[in-house]
């Protein structure tokens, strides 16, 4: 094996320019294929006023439910509802629906937006409750996601995950762009970018901050991004390479890849920079960590035994624990927030796939039929995961469910897609 085989996919690196946040150009379609089990049908109505709205709110916490895999869209085009109708619950049960939502958009005299919806289980004939925001244009689509956010909640009891945001690097010609996003990939505004390489985004676990690796002074550097501002610090820029940051759950320290002391080898340092402390000592390729949701563990990629494979081993350091055995390449492992999961990306018969394992029974499932799939990040809520992938020739960013039924194909227009990283819950 080619002791760089693993450390390639994460120090292909070069400088970095900040730059403010700007709106993209190129927007993003969803496109959801794929048949669930126990999808809840549910209809939306369109938004009263939504006509003369910047967004079509119904259309957007429409689709957000079905990119889910939890619900199956019931059509409702035509139907005049808004939050204060009374609707008929008997000809929702005949077109198939389970629960229904309706609402309203009003323009205020200061030039906001009034969203108002309601929703109601048809089934049982009972008002399950609504809300209401007034928001600037710009926010019309959060007060979308929100909406689907109250729903998904409401009708399966987990919490929903639409108002979050996702990072990931797009490379257009000869530029690289970071770029952070709605959960559906629309919304893109530019954070980061550069002439050069970009990868590695890693978001801090209150969501204000995005870590990644930039060869400013021709080297892997590891910088601390804060979105809101666009300032940026400086994390690790020792001797050698540095690589691969990852954020412990507490927020406090990152764990990296050095190879200051010869080798590439994990360390764990400061969210404010100081001195790394080492965490194993061997002479094998160590790098890509991932923290486990409890913070106890930092699971990584060695090929310690000839191989790339994922290991487990305590944050402190210490022994490590092999995790997967299938196959003779498995890279970059990401944990679902709920603890169960590891997904990874497996080298099968040379094509590169992405595999979902359930940790306490060690079973893992292929959950995709493409052959170049890369940087798997669960949603925060562990029910779907993003990744990048390679579709008739270009690369497209997914998101799947857990079982590989249902996906989404966010198809964009500003170049080849990378390193998706899937951000926190948003304090609302």
């Amino acid at each position: 094996m080619n002791r760089k085989t693993i450390e390639s996919r994460r120090l292909l690196l070069a400088g970095l320019l900040a730059v403010p946040l700007a709106p993209a150009f190129a927007q993003f379609r969803v496109e959801v294929s794929g048949v669930g089990l126990t999808q809840l049908p549910i209809a939306v109505a369109p938004f009263r006023g939504e006509d003369q709205s910047p967004q079509k709110i119904g259309a957007i916490v429409r689709a957000d439910l079905e990119r889910s895999g939890q619900f199956r869209g019931v059509d409702a085009a035509g139907v005049a509802l808004d939050e204060t109708s009374r609707p008929d619950v008997s000809v929702w049960r005949q077109k198939g629906a389970d629960s229904l939502a309706a609402g309203s958009v009003t323009r205020l005299a200061d030039g906001r937006f009034d969203v108002r919806f309601r929703l109601w289980d048809v089934v049982r004939g009972q008002d399950l409750g609504g809300q209401s925001y007034a928001v600037v244009a710009g926010d019309l689509r959060l007060a979308a996601h929100r909406i689907a956010d109250f729903i998904y909640e409401k009708l399966t009891g987990d919490k929903g995950i639409f108002s979050t945001r996702i990072a990931y690097v797009t490379k257009n010609g000869s530029r690289y762009t970071l770029w952070v996003a709605d959960a559906d990939g629309e919304n893109a505004q530019a954070a980061l970018a550069s002439p050069e390489p970009i990868i590695s985004p890693a978001w801090s676990p209150n969501g204000g901050q995005l870590a990644y690796v930039s060869f400013e002074s021709r080297k892997p550097v590891v910088y601390v991004h804060d979105v809101a501002s666009g300032k940026r610090r400086l994390i690790a820029n020792f001797r050698g390479s540095n690589s691969a940051p990852a954020w412990a759950p507490d927020g406090r320290s990152l764990a990296v890849t050095l190879s200051r002391d010869g080798g590439s080898q994990l360390y764990t340092i400061g969210a404010n920079g100081g001195e790394p402390r080492r965490l194993n000592q061997n002479a094998s390729i160590d790098t890509e960590p991932a923290y486990s949701p409890d913070g106890k563990s930092i699971y990584f990629v060695s090929d310690r035994g000839g191989a790339p494979q994922i290991y487990r081993m305590a944050n402190t350091g210490g022994s490590a624990t092999r995790v997967t055995f299938a196959g003779n390449y498995n890279v970059s492992p990401a944990l679902s927030p709920d603890g169960r999961w590891l997904a990874y990306i497996s080298r099968i018969n040379g094509a590169f796939k992405l595999q979902v394992m359930e940790l306490t029974s060690g079973n893992v499932n292929s959950i995709t039929d493409t052959s170049a799939d890369e940087h798997p990040s669960f949603a925060p809520n562990s029910r779907l995961i993003v990744y990048a992938t390679q579709q008739q020739g270009r690369e497209a960013l997914m998101t799947t469910t857990l079982d590989g039924k249902i996906k989404a194909r966010l198809a964009g227009q500003g170049g080849d897609i990378r390193e998706p990283s899937w951000g926190p819950f948003q304090k609302q």
